[in-house]
């Protein structure tokens, strides 16, 4: 997925100054829609809603950003942790010379609420007049608060292991990176059904998760536009 991203974005940008772009463009553009995104090593799916609000400063780019601390990017769901993700790996390993703990004490499922916020730029392919391909760069920040539902059996073997038991309420805030894409389809002039696809990496609860996520996250809904681009 990230070379497809990357690379689908470098033959973008190569190609950008030699197109064609349209004139009668809109200055402001507002989408919603929902939000479906996932994070496979966590075997994490989340549903919910996105929001954000654009200005085109010139007909190939935008300025804009996803305001998610504000409410307007909200997804819930569920998934799973691995042991050997966490920094109970080397205990839990050590454990299992000595004999191997049931499954149920290596994967723990938890429910989890994002909240992502992101501004900058948007790239815009307006060859044609019914369809406007876009792509981004992904730089912002990602909230995740995380009910986890840890056996008791687990918080006896790490207390006996001379570990400190996690909280199964957890909550972070930190920074993403990542990169996104997708396209308009235009009904009409003021009026569209966008189409977009971001993949973002960052590390949620370093205290607890050894490794970085990935996350991919599919978005659709309307968009409106008004004003023009002088």
């Amino acid at each position: 997925m990230k070379r497809v991203l990357f690379s689908g974005l470098a033959i973008f940008f190569c190609c950008l100054p030699g197109l064609a772009q349209q004139t009668d463009i809109n200055r402001y553009t507002l989408f919603t829609g929902f939000d479906y995104m996932i994070s496979p090593a966590r075997n994490l799916t989340e549903r919910g809603f996105e929001s954000d609000f654009g200005v085109s400063v010139r007909p190939w780019l935008g300025l804009g950003g996803d305001f998610g601390a504000l409410g307007s990017d909200i997804i819930s769901g569920s998934g799973t942790i691995n042991g050997s993700e966490t920094v109970y790996a080397p205990l839990l390993t050590q454990n299992e010379m000595n004999g191997a703990p049931p499954p149920d004490l290596v994967n723990v499922a938890f429910k989890s609420t994002t909240y992502t916020f992101a501004a900058g730029p948007q790239f815009y392919l307006r060859k044609w007049e019914k369809v406007t391909f876009f792509a981004r760069p992904g730089f912002g920040g990602i909230h995740e608060t995380a009910n986890i539902g840890f056996p008791l059996a687990l918080g006896q073997l790490l207390t006996a292991l001379g570990a400190t038991v996690p909280s199964p309420h957890q909550t972070d805030t930190t920074y993403f990176v990542g990169l996104g894409g997708g396209f308009d389809l235009n009904l009409s002039r003021r009026v569209g059904v966008r189409f977009a696809t971001d993949w973002v990496n960052t590390h949620l609860f370093s205290n607890l998760l050894t490794n970085r996520q990935n996350y991919v996250r599919f978005s659709v809904g309307p968009t409106f536009r008004w004003g023009r681009l002088q």
